[in-house]
């Protein structure tokens, strides 16, 4: 079986390991892109997996530009 492309906002939040308000908020605010799909709000996993990236990126780049 295929692996799923599309979570909804509380699939998304329970794997960030953050509170369903705050994925609406940050979806909301564009920070965790979605798209809307039979009128309702979904987030692309590969693009969910990208945005982990980037801040974990960004906090490593933080960590080594401060020693």
């Amino acid at each position: 079986m295929p692996e799923p492309v599309l979570a909804t906002l509380p699939q998304a939040a329970r794997m960030l390991g953050i509170s369903r308000a705050t994925t609406y908020r940050l979806v909301a605010t564009g920070e965790i892109p979605s798209i809307e799909l039979a009128g309702r709000r979904r987030v692309v996993i590969s693009e969910l997996l990208d945005l982990i990236d980037r801040k974990v990126g960004k906090r490593n780049i933080t960590t080594i530009e401060s020693e």
